[in-house]
């Protein structure tokens, strides 16, 4: 009788690990939040909401309306570093972000912008970092997706009818682009590269004549930029140390969803790109710049689970130096 209670309670505990981690937790959505003194003496607080890694399909309801529902953090920017999509539902994702697309942003794009999920053996993860193969051309409407998350679309209307447009309206894309916003006195330059996971990047060395051996014509900040900031979808360490040895003050991040699958006590086992797994999530610094990598919000439909990595989107809080 004892031997089977405790072949039973031995069942039971991998048997409840796997209903909280694909039913329970995916749905357990948080709001991680940093403080991060990086502005200028004298600067008025900021407000960055990083979302990242939606991955939605059309079933997830319940995740749509949550962050649909984040106009309530009143954010004073947003970054978006990408894989919004898990399915061709672009006009459902702009739905979703339609109310914080009247925020100052900008975003990029990640691998399931462009490609949609396969299915893999998740074991592989364990060895390397996954890969898009045999996929030259994108089956997912991306050009519909950032000319929504730019508000293009709306722009032409407004034009058409004689009405217009908002110039508050919609982000500015980054995918091997840069933008500075003013945000409460402040000047933000932002400079962003494609996704490394599908060398989408476009870094490019400079010469060292007159800038340093470390020195980059891509990414470059502007040395009069309040606060200087990176953004990328996956954290592979080519693109932090451009960002880093161009002058970033923050770099942020997601596609790790913070390993996914981690284990208590311990941490991810993989970060799915080449960073150590210790740093699959979080704030850390990088030499000498801030990484923030965002855990994100979804999974492919093909690993439906999370365990001890709760879904999340990050507030930071800028405020100036001490």
């Amino acid at each position: 009788m004892k031997k089977r209670a405790l072949f039973a309670g031995a069942l039971a505990v991998p048997a409840a690990a796997g209903i909280w981690g694909a039913v329970i937790e995916p749905h357990l959505f948080t709001v991680r939040r940093h403080t991060l003194p990086i502005l200028p003496a004298g600067a008025q607080s900021i407000r960055m909401l990083h979302v990242s890694d939606l991955h939605l399909a059309p079933w997830q309801k319940h995740r749509a309306a949550w962050v649909k529902a984040l106009t309530r953090l009143e954010p004073d920017v947003v970054v978006n570093t990408g894989d919004n999509l898990s399915a061709d539902i672009v006009p459902t994702v702009l739905d979703v972000f339609d109310g914080l697309l009247d925020v100052p942003g900008v975003f990029v794009l990640g691998s399931n912008d462009f490609f949609s999920p396969k299915a893999k053996n998740p074991a592989t993860y364990l060895r390397s970092p996954s890969e898009v193969k045999h996929r030259t051309q994108p089956d997912l409407d991306v050009k519909a997706l950032i000319r929504g998350f730019e508000a293009r679309d709306e722009a032409v209307s407004n034009a058409s009818t004689g009405d217009t447009p908002s110039s508050t309206r919609g982000w500015h894309f980054l995918d091997n682009a840069e933008a500075t916003l003013t945000i409460r006195g402040t000047r933000i330059d932002f400079c962003g590269l494609g996704d490394s996971h599908i060398d989408r990047d476009r870094i490019q060395p400079s010469d060292g004549q007159g800038r340093g051996p470390d020195a980059f014509d891509y990414p470059h900040f502007d040395s009069e930029a309040g606060v200087k900031v990176g953004v990328t979808h996956a954290p592979y360490s080519r693109t932090l140390e451009a960002f880093t040895s161009a002058g970033a003050d923050l770099i942020m991040t997601g596609h790790t969803h913070g390993g996914q699958i981690r284990v208590p006590f311990w941490g991810a086992p993989v970060t799915n790109c080449d960073l150590d797994r210790t740093r699959a999530r979080g704030l850390f610094p990088y030499r000498k710049s801030l990484v923030e990598i965002s855990a994100g919000l979804g999974f492919s439909p093909f690993s439906p689970v999370r365990f001890a990595c709760r879904p999340e989107v990050s507030l930071l809080t800028l405020v100036p130096e001490v």
